[in-house]
């Protein structure tokens, strides 16, 4: 996983998303989950390629049943971006970078 990527759980998810100022793409993925490992490098170039611009984090959902159910999160891989601790945008099921950095842009990334 990429250095640029964080693990959110329900111990840091506050800090790192609620209270965060840059936005924040969440994933909402699982171990045994096929498109969540399709979606996976993508989402490491984005959090590569827009270091500084956006940051990336992932939750599981399989250890933090209990955001996944604070976010209502029925299907995975779920995309959530959050800005000013609040979600803007969502994508479920797995996608392209080109799909997900236009989803960014549209909210100022």
């Amino acid at each position: 996983m990429s250095k640029n990527i964080m693990t959110l759980t329900n111990g840091n998810f506050e800090s790192e998303v609620k209270k965060a100022g840059a936005p924040i793409l969440v994933d909402f993925w699982a171990e045994w989950c096929g498109p969540c490992r399709m979606v996976a490098p993508v989402l490491e170039t984005i959090a590569d390629e827009l270091q500084g611009k956006v940051r990336v984090g992932k939750v599981n959902v399989d250890e933090e049943s209990s955001l996944a159910g604070r976010y209502g999160i029925q299907s995975i891989p779920t995309l959530l971006l959050f800005k000013e601790g609040k979600v803007v945008d969502q994508y479920v099921g797995a996608t392209t970078r080109d799909v997900l950095v236009k989803m960014l842009q549209r909210h100022g990334v």
